[in-house]
């Protein structure tokens, strides 16, 4: 499967990460100036065609290619033997990115895979190149591989992509603002003479967030001083677990304290729940307990990362809003559109 790669590639093959900030940075900030890039919400997927055929591997060296057959099929048709692509994985319905869509991949039985694939086509959208004819080109700077990348691109047709790049800020400014409509997660920014360095986070992300209107039913943690919020929203005439809140430092704890009162009556949620209900992404398998509390409003930043059920990432807290009733809560229109329905979930 792997012939005619460099030795150096064949998996597991680490892949060169980024660090998060909080605004666009200037267009020097990394050396060479910077390239920015769309952060595309899919799954990262590095691309191997050897003389055997293709494979399409994870950031966790796991083998995709049983959940995206229609991408391995492309890759082997359109990329030649000894070609290495890093990118994306993304599904796109309803003129936006679904991540809930890929969730759905990776849980659909054999049987049922080929019909999933035809409603609901994978596209792969590169963004560098680590190999070329069986040669390595991770010590080649960014803006040489990517001249690469696009040379290699040029004749690919649906659902292989090559992703956009700009060393404009205002540009990319621009993206960053318009194109989280469509599911787009933010920015990455590398720079043009930058090596490809697996395992370190010499990118930098940005993700646009937004404020929301939740409801805190719980927290981890004693009332007195708990650790971290437990947050939910109307679902379908009741009220979901969402997410949780980062870290909470000590003097937010505090702050938080005020507004936790012992639940009256009957509580939406159980005491205890499975770790899963928090992360969909975790490892973790045991269960958390919560410390139930009386309803109340907070606002929390949230990227736009949504399941289709749930905050992908923890939320930040920002303030109570105890002027808010938690009946006043509605589900923000811009997570309704995100994957499936919530109402239907």
């Amino acid at each position: 499967m792997f012939e005619g790669l460099p030795a150096g590639l064949v998996p597991p093959v680490s892949l060169a990460l980024a660090k998060a900030v909080e605004t666009v940075p200037a267009a020097g900030a990394l050396p060479g100036g910077c390239l920015y890039e769309m952060k595309w919400d899919g799954f990262r997927a590095v691309c191997l065609v050897g003389t055997g055929g293709a494979s399409l591997m994870s950031r966790q060296n796991k083998d995709l290619g049983r959940y995206f057959p229609d991408l391995v099929a492309a890759a082997a048709e359109q990329i030649p033997p000894g070609c290495v692509v890093d990118g994306e994985a993304v599904i796109w319905s309803g003129g936006r990115l679904d991540f809930d869509a890929l969730q759905r991949r990776m849980v659909t039985s054999r049987a049922a895979l080929p019909g999933l694939v035809r409603e609901l086509p994978a596209s792969f959208v590169a963004f560098d190149v680590l190999a070329v004819a069986g040669h390595d080109t991770r010590m080649e700077p960014l803006s040489e591989r990517r001249v690469l990348l696009e040379e290699l691109a040029r004749d690919w047709s649906a659902p292989l992509n090559l992703s956009p790049v700009t060393r404009d800020r205002d540009v990319a400014v621009s993206w960053f603002e318009e194109m989280t409509a469509a599911g787009l997660e933010g920015l990455v920014c590398k720079g043009a003479s930058q090596l490809y360095v697996g395992g370190k986070r010499q990118w930098i992300k940005v993700k646009s967030r937004r404020s929301v209107d939740v409801v805190c039913a719980a927290v981890i943690g004693p009332r007195a001083q708990p650790t971290a919020a437990v947050v939910g929203l109307p679902v379908g005439g009741r009220l979901r677990i969402v997410g949780r809140s980062t870290p909470l430092s000590a003097h937010a704890g505090s702050s938080l304290a005020m507004y936790l009162r012992a639940p009256r009556g009957d509580h939406p949620w159980p005491e205890e729940i499975t770790e899963t209900m928090l992360d969909r992404f975790s490892k973790e398998r045991g269960t958390v307990r919560l410390t139930l509390v009386e309803p109340f409003v907070v606002e929390v930043s949230a990227d736009v990362a949504w399941s289709g059920r749930s905050f992908r990432h923890p939320v930040r807290l920002l303030r109570a809003r105890p002027e808010l009733a938690p009946t006043d809560v509605r589900f923000p229109d811009h997570l309704a559109g995100s994957g499936r329905n919530a109402e239907s979930l």
